[in-house]
């Protein structure tokens, strides 16, 4: 079988995905949502100018001294008269400015006299938000293709909108394999281990916006095999464990026998060798990831994040960022090593340290990692100072 280079994989995996279908959901239901329209404002925001201090309401021409207290301003109860010369308005934090004013001076600065106020010099639009500070009625505010989050949907809000349009989230059919996985609370034989794999990378397409179901482990019995991945019913069907060649590595002929057609059949990647990715005979994409978790876990950054990415319209490729290194390391061997490790910030500078023991079967090395640190094939060896390639993990 080709080994093909990573970035080469990941095309011919993504050349296979289409954007799914849009639909509109409310604003409320849409956090985590990839957006499928632009978001334009419905008017200037803020619509009036405002205060951004509690004080008084001022015409900054009319210079320093008393002025003649002539009513108030508050937040959704406006002044609704003309301020002329030698008049003041109480105003309070976002209220709109009255008509007359171009200047708020802060109630430290002031001092009430009965029904008069004296105030200092204020300059022309001291303590005023002006309108349309914020953004201008007809302009776009989120682009399609950004996933919705707090911040986002507060702008979205502000903007008037009570729902978005947004592509319908994949669905991804997650099957573990091998006679060696139990699921907890079962008690594993001796020869059994716990299957962790899989309940961590469901959690992980969930963080990214798919639909995600689990079934039940496999055992390694080709017709178990070959029925799990006929009734998943999926956009992506992703098989943890038994992507390799072995005698009881049956995914690949489960896949064949169902009329899997392979766009690739294996990556020069470190850990994940075994990864490969097809269409079945009745549409449905096919990801094998290897059993190892951390093959797994690393896999599913360099593949299975931008496939869930590009149904829903995403930005599909993996984002890297410069880190400097924190120790040596050693020439690379032929294919692309993605090495757990942790970024530690200093003085503004990002730096990265790989762990020692990159070992594919180690959970508790990835536990505690925090980013990826990319080697290209063949890489010579890197001193600590120089400048890496990372690709920060999310652990929200």
């Amino acid at each position: 079988m080709k080994l093909l280079p990573v970035d080469e994989a990941r095309a011919r995996m993504l050349a296979e995905i289409a954007a799914l279908p849009v639909e509109p959901v409310p604003l409320a239901a849409s956090i985590g949502r990839v957006l499928a329209e632009e978001v334009a404002a419905v008017r200037d925001q803020p619509p009036f100018a405002a205060s951004a201090m509690d004080g008084w309401a001022v015409r900054s021409a009319d210079g320093e001294g008393l002025r003649a207290i002539v009513g108030e301003s508050a937040a959704g109860h406006g002044y609704e008269g003309e301020v002329t010369a030698g008049q003041a308005v109480r105003i309070f934090t976002g209220a709109a400015l009255p008509a007359g004013c171009d200047a708020v001076v802060i109630q430290e600065d002031a001092s009430r006299e009965g029904e008069q106020v004296r105030v200092p010099q204020a300059a022309a639009g001291r303590h005023v938000r002006p309108a349309g500070g914020d953004f201008r009625k007809g302009q776009v505010l989120l682009q399609p293709g950004v996933r919705i989050d707090p911040w986002r949907l507060s702008l979205a809000a502000s903007a008037g909108r009570a729902q978005v349009k947004v592509r319908r989230r994949p669905r991804v059919a997650l099957i573990s394999t091998g006679e060696e996985i139990v699921e907890a609370p079962a008690n594993p034989g001796p020869f059994q281990i716990y299957d962790s794999g899989a309940p961590a990378l469901a959690a992980m397409v969930a963080g990214w916006g798919a639909e995600v179901t689990r079934a039940k482990p496999v055992r390694d019995q080709l017709e178990a095999v070959i029925e799990a991945l006929r009734t998943a019913e999926a956009d992506l069907v992703v098989t943890v464990g038994g992507a390799s060649v072995g005698d009881h590595d049956l995914v690949r002929t489960a896949g064949e026998a169902l009329g899997l057609d392979y766009r690739v059949q294996s990556v020069a990647v470190r850990p994940g060798k075994p990864t490969f990715f097809g269409v079945l005979g009745d549409g449905r994409r096919m990801l094998g990831l290897p059993g190892n978790p951390a093959s797994a876990f690393v896999c599913a950054e360099m593949f299975l994040r931008p496939i869930v990415n590009a149904y829903q319209g995403a930005e599909p490729q993996p984002a890297t960022v410069p880190a400097t290194l924190d120790e040596d390391l050693p020439a690379n061997g032929p294919r692309e090593h993605w090495m757990r490790a942790k970024l530690t910030y200093e003085a503004g500078e990002v730096r990265i340290r790989p762990y020692r023991d990159q070992d594919s079967s180690l959970v508790s090395v990835f536990a505690v990692s925090d980013a990826l640190l990319r080697r290209a094939p063949g890489a010579p060896a890197v001193a600590a100072g120089e400048v890496v390639e990372a690709l920060p993990l999310s652990r929200a």
